[in-house]
């Protein structure tokens, strides 16, 4: 249970909407074993679609201890190559979750999401709730 995991927005959006949900419960137990990192990319899509003040406090304590992945310049790179192979086959995937993947892969994280743009990504490690206990 080692393995760390970069949560995704759709998860987080989950999350914060239904706090009784499954995967919010899972998501929860993960939080506890201290397992859920975040990148700026995900920082910044989940705060994009903040509605009050009030949301936005509840949603930054929430994340503020989490541990912050940085994004270096080979995972830009990596993220600008694979996009340019991915159109090359007719995969258009959003920039952002390319780089969330890429930055996934180069730390070794496995991504917790409801995106199936996610599964497109070459060599990237989905987590899944069912295998991890």
């Amino acid at each position: 249970m080692n393995t760390k995991i970069m949560v995704d927005t759709s998860i987080w959006i989950e999350f914060f909407r239904n706090e009784n949900s499954q995967i919010s419960n899972y998501l929860k137990s993960q939080l506890r074993y201290r397992q859920v990192v975040i990148s700026g990319m995900i920082l910044a899509e989940i705060l994009q679609g903040i509605r009050s003040a009030r949301e936005l406090l509840l949603v930054k304590r929430s994340l503020e201890s989490l541990p912050f992945i940085e994004i270096d310049k080979k995972v830009w790179q990596q993220a600008g190559e694979m996009s340019a192979s991915l159109r090359k086959k007719g995969i258009t995937i959003p920039l952002s979750d390319i780089i969330i993947g890429c930055s996934a892969i180069m730390e070794g994280y496995e991504i917790y999401t409801l995106d199936p743009h996610f599964e497109k990504i070459p060599n990237l490690k989905l987590h899944k709730p069912d295998r991890s206990h």
